[in-house]
């Protein structure tokens, strides 16, 4: 700091002089940038290392399970036990650790297919591995594959291959429900799909699950595909005594001609009638008066909750 007072004398004497001032005013400025970087930045840096997942894949049992289809989007990461963060799929996230460390990853999806009602999916697995990290290097994790966890319950299933259906048409629905024939360019995946058309002025499809289901406690959530160009209504019929309640959850719109993967959280809805017991499941809607085609189709309806007991 000596330098700055010697500076400082000189600039005492100098002051009626104007130009020498100002130089003298700017030099000291850039001086006391130099000294203050040099305080900011001293000491240890902590420097990142770096975890890249690529993707989750997942896998099932198909004849307890039914179909592998998902749309796993995310990543929800811990470093022994803490939370990092969570992360669009693929990430290449920063870790202020180093060496060995326990890493879980909680699969993650768009609740009620929303981007922000982000949530890891409570039937999935936590994938656990052992990585060594590196700073300012990057560490991939292979293997990044989940399963249905063993406290998941699955109520109802319809994959539409069986001989029959497990939906039924309501009486003031003008169209029923059928499967895709082997080998349609609609079908899903294996031999069929489920289709429900409308082609006429005020055509009305609906249709609910065949059995009814004991309200459980615990989170209940509805998967399915779907490839639809109508808006179709999914709802759920609860019960509570002789009195009937029909609750819309979610209205999906057309998909462009692809298919889609939605996981839609009935739970809150399930909980919202006093002594409601049962409930079935709802699709349905009118056709709209822009689309002179409708056509609805659904595969790998699921329900699922947990448990009892845990």
């Amino acid at each position: 700091m000596r330098s700055i007072s010697t500076f400082l004398q000189c600039f005492k004497y100098m002051t009626c002089r104007r130009p020498f001032r100002l130089l003298l005013l700017s030099s000291l400025f850039f001086l006391l940038q130099i000294f203050t970087s040099c305080e900011k930045f001293s000491g240890d840096q902590e420097i990142a290392s770096y975890l890249k997942i690529d993707s989750i894949s997942f896998s099932t049992d198909y004849t307890v399970q039914g179909s592998a289809s998902h749309s796993i989007t995310d990543a929800w990461v811990y470093v022994d036990g803490e939370l990092i963060g969570t992360f669009p799929l693929p990430a290449n996230l920063p870790v202020l650790k180093q060496g060995s460390h326990v890493v879980k990853i909680l699969p993650g999806i768009k609740k009620d297919g929303i981007a922000a009602t982000r949530i890891n999916y409570p039937f999935y697995n936590t994938i656990e591995k052992t990585v060594n990290l590196i700073p300012d290097g990057s560490t991939s994790i292979v293997g990044t594959s989940t399963v249905y966890n063993s406290q998941t319950n699955f109520m109802w299933q319809e994959d539409f291959e069986g001989a029959t259906i497990s939906l039924d048409t309501t009486p003031r629905s003008s169209v029923g429900i059928r499967k895709t024939i082997p080998g349609s360019p609609l079908t899903f995946e294996r031999e069929h799909s489920g289709i429900a058309e409308m082609d006429s002025t005020g055509a009305f499809f609906e249709c609910l699950s065949h059995q009814s289901f004991n309200i459980p406690n615990s989170e209940v959530f509805l998967e399915m595909d779907f490839n639809i160009n109508n808006h179709l209504t999914v709802g759920i019929m609860v019960y509570t005594g002789s009195v009937r309640y029909q609750v819309p959850i979610i209205t999906l719109f057309d998909t462009g001609g692809k298919w889609k993967k939605i996981y839609i959280d009935l739970t809150t809805s399930l909980n919202a009638y006093l002594g409601a017991n049962k409930f079935q499941v709802v699709f349905g809607n009118y056709k709209e008066e822009t689309v002179s085609y409708a056509q609805i189709l659904l595969d790998n309806i699921k329900l699922l909750s947990i448990k009892s007991g845990k």
